[in-house]
């Protein structure tokens, strides 16, 4: 789908990564995965964790003030990148700006710990209830940022961030608010959640070099690694040539054949992308940005979608996940921030791996895809 531009004025971010551009260009440069063991019971797994510095500021941010001390981690990450974000766009707070922000799991670090009191004590604490609702996300980041314009929280798994990108353009291009903040956040580290992921199979049991093999297509194991992180994002309808615009969103949402995956062909991908193209050739696209999260039905349904869309003038493709894990709610938008700094600086951040992977001649516009449980998938175009 055309729509008129909208100006992404500034992204914030904090993951493995880190959380200033230079630092994070030079881990995209470096191609090397940004993985630690984490201590599961009597095993160890492979997590992306926040550096040592972001970590810092997070334990900062929680004693700065009583009423912070029993937020989440991913309300806490929010409230960073909300801050960073708003820092770096200096916008005035007295005119009305929206915030969405979103995650898949939510508070979950907070729940875990309060139902297992419960199971302990038979007795909830008080704050129990405030402290694990999804919408306290939004509620606490737009309260510390002083913001006053409208609010939501909300939870499309793993295509939240790239959801929350599309109800804020929806909202500028219906002239009901001229600036708009969206974000996700993901603090899902905890044993419960990775033990989730390890009882679908999916987790990466890798040894080598690259734990996780996003877009790998001779896998034969899965290779999930899950990752922590928020993105915030400032968007605007006011453009110029030096900011990166989108200029074309798609979603779609498929018959569920399985609660957890997209169909073998990536129907949703298919109608998504050929959304966000709308008008756009095949060649016109330099990169797609994928979602692909290491598990093989995934990574090739989606590989299979770009090929019926773009058939032999399949563009650069590439992905952060091997790099940095799967973030969840967040990884829409980490991966459209690679996609913003990939344009800003003309250098193409490769997946080490696939040799046979063409690079772009040059870096125009680039799509960035996401897709969540079940098959909702987000594609939005980005070019500058």
């Amino acid at each position: 789908m055309k729509i008129s531009p909208i100006a992404i004025q500034n992204i914030a971010s904090i993951s493995a990564l880190g959380s200033n551009d230079a630092e994070i260009i030079q881990n995209y440069r470096n191609l090397k995965p940004l993985f630690v063991k984490q201590t599961k019971g009597l095993e160890e797994i492979w997590v992306s964790k926040l550096t040592e510095a972001i970590q810092k500021e997070i334990f900062q941010l929680r004693k700065e003030n009583n009423k912070y001390r029993d937020l989440d981690a991913s309300v806490l990450y929010a409230m960073l990148v909300g801050r960073n974000c708003l820092n770096k766009t200096n916008w005035d707070t007295s005119i009305p700006i929206g915030l969405n922000l979103g995650s898949s799991r939510g508070a979950t670090q907070q729940l875990e710990e309060h139902y297992q009191h419960f199971l302990t004590h038979q007795q909830a604490k008080t704050l129990a209830s405030p402290s694990t609702t999804l919408g306290n996300i939004s509620s606490w980041v737009a309260h510390d940022l002083q913001l006053n314009g409208p609010e939501f929280s909300h939870s499309i798994t793993c295509s939240t961030g790239l959801h929350a990108l599309l109800n804020g353009i929806a909202w500028l291009q219906a002239g009901i608010c001229d600036r708009f903040m969206v974000g996700g956040t993901e603090a899902a580290l905890t044993d419960f959640s990775i033990a989730q992921m390890q009882a679908m199979k999916i987790y990466s049991s890798e040894l080598d070099a690259y734990p996780c093999k996003a877009l790998q297509t001779n896998k034969t194991k899965n290779t999930m690694v899950l990752g922590e992180g928020a993105v915030m994002v400032a968007l605007d309808k006011n453009c110029d040539d030096k900011k990166v615009k989108i200029t074309g969103i798609g979603f779609a949402t498929e018959a569920l054949t399985h609660s957890t995956s997209i169909s073998a062909n990536g129907t949703c991908f298919v109608k998504s992308m050929q959304m966000a193209l709308e008008d756009i050739g095949p060649n016109d696209v330099d990169i797609v940005v994928m979602h692909a999260p290491g598990t093989i039905k995934g990574d090739l349904a989606e590989i299979n979608a770009v090929h019926t869309v773009f058939g032999n003038q399949t563009p650069a493709l590439t992905n952060n996940k091997w790099l940095v894990g799967h973030t969840f709610g967040a990884s829409g938008l980490l991966s459209l921030q690679m996609a913003c700094l990939m344009l800003q600086e003309q250098e193409f951040f490769e997946v080490p791996y696939l040799n046979s992977n063409p690079k772009p001649k040059k870096i125009q516009k680039v799509l960035v895809n996401a897709v969540g449980f079940g098959g909702n998938a987000v594609s939005v175009l980005v070019e500058i």
